[in-house]
């Protein structure tokens, strides 16, 4: 089983930056899509980047100019840099991965398991 182990996560202030890592505990033959969702109190979850394969990447409207979503193939790791972060996004953050593991194979997607943000002065 693919585990997807996240980290960068913390307490900032508002207007500070960090930067979300999500590595993925076995090589990915070929991945479909990256991207991250967001689930703060009491609000429902949002998809925050996606990053599909080839194509342009995504943002959720809250979030767009401020945050970027990159990767890097050969580590299978994903990041979200988080810049002039608000309060607004305070959230559990979990990363996902959509990809396969051979030739051949079908493909799956594989979640972290979360990280906390907390943006408060």
């Amino acid at each position: 089983q693919v585990q997807l182990v996240e980290s960068g996560g913390g307490l900032v202030q508002p207007g500070g930056s960090l930067r979300l890592s999500c590595a993925a505990s076995t090589s990915i033959f070929s991945i479909n899509t990256m991207g991250w969702y967001r689930q703060g109190p009491g609000k429902e979850r949002e998809l925050v980047a996606v990053a599909p394969s080839g194509r342009r990447t995504n943002y959720a409207d809250s979030v767009k100019g401020r945050f970027t979503i990159s990767a890097d193939n050969a580590k299978n790791t994903v990041y979200l840099q988080m810049n002039r972060l608000k309060p607004e996004d305070t959230a559990v953050y979990y990363c996902f991965i959509t990809g396969r593991l051979q030739y051949g194979m079908g493909y799956d997607t594989y979640w972290g398991q979360g990280t906390q943000v907390t943006v408060s002065s």
